[in-house]
């Protein structure tokens, strides 16, 4: 690793909500800083206009934020090497374009779409590969092949033209690449890219490495999609003169469909049955995409299940703070397969993260869920309740629904229960259980349970054969949390009241 103080940056595109895979990139961006004392940059490149969709930079800081990603520098957090955002760096991109034509290592292409076409076709006519190379270009009308008299006519004249690089034929082109080692392209597998647009714009190409450059960006961390664009970037910066301060390369193996077969996509939103954006977005058309905010899961378990999608620990912990990541994480231990997508798991990290919620945590969650009869009895009862129930869901939205019978009379009654275990017997007993219960004013749960051991023996049955009736007068269902801190809190006043319920709506004879 360099000796330089270590600055990453996270750079998407605003044409659309962050995908789920854009988020484990900026994560790993994050981690890897953090780890080595460095900066988190977010840079946003919006050259390309025509796909530029309101508020999507908006949405891309949002997410980062709700997931606890601080960013460093930024188009929102300032920083010495701005603008961070490519739409107010439009200056100093035509400066090295023309710097590369003047060395010889770029040129002015004055081809019309019909000529491109033609010339591809002619191409694919011969079994050739339809690109603009080394080889392709010398039959083009560009600053290689005309007259220097003609390209300054040109020029003067206003007619129309682009700015490709100059590619070496057959130049093997190398470099090392943390996560993958050493990768090996030959330039004639390469086409002369566009630098400039027609509109004087630059392409990502010729922008990332400008930006990279001037940012002192020392390592780029990125999708595995990037890879075949390093060699080009890698000639750029020797083009430059920046080889020797050329940032360090790690691609990212791909975030896959839960059945392996393709990368998981932003059309497969919703599709597969989960969200692949971290908030929920609406496009301008309306159309709404759900996000994990919304579906209710944790930010830290959205980090957690992504941070292990592709990245492996030394040990076999799962479970990690950011801070915990932070220190563990390493760019050598990312894997070079694909990763795919385990909505099962994601649902368990979310459950343990439920399972480390406090109570006053947990009742912030469920907030825009409470109705008046989920406050009659105050907030110390209603955390206590959220607290028993949060084992039996993955989602704090779950809790509420589950334990209906805590606010209020069971509203159904399991019919198996009925069915197979409440008889006459049984009813006797429950009875029997409840009315000492109310009686001696046995009102915690080690008492509960103890009395229910004794008045098992006491009348030679089984414990187990009460306590499932005895849930089910209770709460109207078969299972549900641990049965006597479920009877404390419900209270003996309200224990009375469900026997009395049950023996006049389920008489037995």
């Amino acid at each position: 690793m360099s000796n330089r103080p270590v600055r990453v940056r996270f750079a998407p595109s605003p044409t659309g909500p962050l995908h789920i895979g854009g988020v484990r990139t900026a994560l790993y961006n994050y981690a890897f800083a953090k780890k080595n004392k460095g900066k988190f940059l977010l840079r946003i490149e919006d050259t390309d206009q025509k796909r530029f969709v309101e508020g999507a930079e908006d949405y891309i800081n949002e997410s980062l934020k709700w997931l606890g990603m601080k960013v460093d520098e930024g188009v929102r957090e300032g920083g010495d090497y701005g603008p961070y955002k490519q739409s107010e760096r439009m200056d100093k991109y035509a400066e090295y374009a023309h710097k590369l034509i003047k060395d010889d290592k770029a040129y002015y292409a004055f081809d019309t779409p019909e000529e491109l076409t033609e010339m591809r076709a002619k191409l694919e006519a011969n079994n050739m590969s339809a690109k603009y190379d080394a080889t392709s270009r010398m039959s083009m009308k560009n600053s290689l092949t005309l007259s220097e008299d003609e390209v300054k006519e040109r020029l003067e004249n206003g007619d129309n033209f682009i700015v490709r690089i100059k590619l070496p034929r057959n130049e093997e082109i190398r470099f090392h690449d943390v996560i993958r080692g050493w990768i090996v392209f030959n330039s004639s597998q390469l086409d002369d890219k566009v630098l400039l647009k027609e509109d004087g714009l630059p392409t990502y190409h010729l922008a990332n490495i400008v930006d990279d450059h001037l940012m002192e960006i020392t390592h780029v961390i990125r999708g595995e999609e990037w890879l075949p664009s390093a060699p080009l970037h890698i000639m750029l910066y020797r083009y430059l003169g920046w080889e020797d301060t050329m940032p360090e390369f790690a691609h990212l193996p791909l975030l896959l469909k839960p059945d392996g077969k393709g990368k998981l996509s932003k059309r497969d939103g919703d599709r597969l049955g989960f969200p692949v954006f971290p908030l929920e977005w609406k496009s301008p058309e309306g159309e709404i995409s759900s996000g994990y905010r919304e579906k209710g899961y944790i930010p830290e378990a959205v980090i957690n299940m992504l941070a292990l999608l592709g990245w492996h620990p030394s040990d076999n912990q799962e479970l990690f703070s950011m801070d915990e990541l932070v220190q563990a994480f390493d760019l050598e231990r990312v894997s070079k397969s694909g990763a795919k997508f385990d909505v099962d798991k994601a649902k368990w990290f979310n459950h343990q993260y439920l399972m480390q919620a406090s109570g006053p945590e947990l009742l912030a969650m469920v907030d825009n869920e409470l109705a008046l009869k989920h406050k009659v009895r105050g907030e110390e009862y209603l955390i206590k309740v959220l607290d028993l129930l949060k084992e039996k869901v993955n989602f704090a939205s779950e809790i509420l629904p589950l334990g209906d019978y805590f606010f209020g009379l069971p509203s159904t009654y399991d019919e198996k229960v009925l069915n197979k275990k409440w008889n006459a017997e049984t009813a006797e007993h429950i009875a029997a259980y409840i009315t000492d219960l109310v009686t001696e004013n046995k009102d915690t749960a080690e008492v509960m349970e103890s009395h229910l051991t004794s008045y098992a023996e006491t009348n030679g049955i089984s414990k187990g054969m009460l306590m499932q009736p005895l849930r089910w007068v209770i709460s109207g269902q078969a299972g549900g949390p641990p049965i006597f801190e479920m009877l404390e809190l419900i209270g003996l006043e309200s224990m009375a009241k469900r026997l009395q319920v049950v023996q006049e709506r389920f008489p037995m004879a």
